[in-house]
């Protein structure tokens, strides 16, 4: 049964909590890499200048890597307020500038010392590799950076299944341990002063600190606080199931209508899975729903859990949520099964909401019931769009003829890829704000 939740929540806040998360990660790298600059000055500056500029790269290398860790720790202030998918972005460039200063600093070394011990830059770097302590582990960690770059390139990503990327990812931790212990063995500015020993140890303790919080104590800390279990497996269509799962002290659980978990069924033969689903209804304190499309054999095994089995959860995660609300009305564009986070949206919305639910059939609307029953209590207004993908149905005049006020409203957008980018891209040619268009691909960083 549809529940309609009748608290009224604050009005939108004056300062964007996303502008805020955001402003705050870039002065901190900003600070941070001033910090590190005073530091490298302090140290004093060798006669040769390629190795300078060398040991220049490989601070900021050091401080690009720490923020990475940052990036991926899922800390839940910054998820919530910056989103999964925005963070995996940022992880993903600031991946690029990382092997580029890392790159440049052993270039730049090397060639440097080959220029005072007129050695050619080969050889060179082998000696450095046998006579000084910690470069050859800065070697095999910048080999694994390296290595994971690649893999993570778009072409060879979507070629790897989700597990061995996952898996290979992991490498990234000895990258990190092997670089730190070069900095601490070879590293001219990190013993320059006590001062700057101070530093980077705090830099790097905070860095791995935050990763440790955000991705294993969190995790063990709720799941063994709220000891989820499942509680019914309801088809809702051929292809679709909903899983309802419940546990202890759920409405101390901090989860909101538009997020998603990572979830774990820890059957015999799944336990080791992991896959991301969005809450399809709005969280009412005694119990959670997913509600998933069948895509291969991990979620069509789903049909067949068994009541009583336990759950794993990691999150909740994404910033797909009325906190980043700015007006009073609203517009929700569903396609296909990305309506599980429209729908539990709509549940906890206040003001007047239009909901468009985009499909290629009418026997492809999941949910539609409870959609159209929801809507109904809310005095929202409903939309079904169906028809195949082309001519697009919601272009910028169709678009604009179901709802005229458009560009007045909060619009939050969940389908699949292709259907977010043309709806995206109808949005800015109808002249929506920026800072009104929500929307997330559900990306996990790391």
């Amino acid at each position: 049964m549809t529940t309609v939740q009748t608290t009224v929540p604050p009005p939108p806040a004056a300062v964007r909590p996303k502008v805020v998360a955001r402003a705050g990660l870039y002065a901190l790298l900003a600070a941070n890499a001033a910090v590190v600059t005073v530091f490298f000055v302090q140290a004093g500056f060798a006669s040769n200048t390629l190795i300078v500029l060398g040991r220049l790269a490989g601070l900021y290398g050091a401080l690009l890597m720490a923020f990475q860790l940052l990036l991926v720790a899922r800390l839940p202030w910054l998820d919530r307020r910056i989103g999964m998918d925005r963070l995996t972005s940022w992880h993903r460039w600031v991946g690029f500038g990382l092997l580029w200063t890392l790159l440049s600093h052993a270039v730049f070394i090397t060639f440097g010392y080959a220029q005072s011990s007129s050695m050619n830059p080969v050889n060179q770097l082998i000696d450095l590799a046998e006579t000084v302590e910690g470069v050859l582990r800065a070697i095999v960690a910048m080999g694994l950076i390296f290595v994971i770059g690649a893999v993570s390139a778009r072409y060879a990503r979507r070629r790897l299944s989700y597990e061995t990327w996952h898996f290979i990812h992991l490498y990234t931790y000895v990258a990190v341990v092997l670089a730190f212990t070069h900095q601490v063995a070879a590293g001219t500015t990190f013993n320059a002063s006590s001062a700057a020993k101070t530093y980077w140890y705090v830099l790097w303790g905070v860095a791995l600190g935050s990763v440790l919080l955000g991705r294993l104590v969190l995790p063990l800390w709720r799941n063994l606080r709220h000891q989820l279990r499942v509680s019914a497996v309801v088809p809702e269509s051929d292809n679709v199931v909903s899983i309802y799962i419940t546990g202890r002290d759920l409405d101390r659980m901090p989860a909101q209508a538009g997020q998603f978990f990572l979830w774990r069924f820890l059957t015999k033969d799944r336990w080791w899975q992991a896959n991301p689903f969005s809450l399809s209804a709005a969280p009412d304190g005694r119990t959670l729903r997913l509600t998933a499309k069948t895509a291969g054999d991990g979620t069509a095994a789903l049909r067949h859990l068994k009541v009583g089995t336990r759950v794993f959860a990691e999150g909740p995660y994404g910033a797909f949520t009325t906190l980043h609300r700015t007006r009073p009305d609203t517009l929700l564009i569903a396609g296909g099964v990305g309506v599980t986070p429209i729908r539990a949206l709509l549940e906890e919305l206040h003001g007047h909401a239009v909901v468009i639910y985009r499909v290629a059939t009418d026997q492809d609307a999941v949910l539609y019931d409870e959609l159209r029953e929801l809507a109904h209590a809310k005095g929202a207004e409903l939309h079904l769009v169906t028809g195949p993908a082309t001519p697009d149905k919601l272009a910028p005049r169709e678009l604009a003829s179901l709802v005229p006020d458009v560009a007045e409203r909060d619009v939050f957008v969940c389908g699949p890829p292709g259907m977010t980018g043309a709806v995206l891209r109808t949005l800015r040619e109808l002249d929506v704000p920026k800072q009104q268009i929500h929307f997330e691909r559900f990306s996990l960083a790391g």
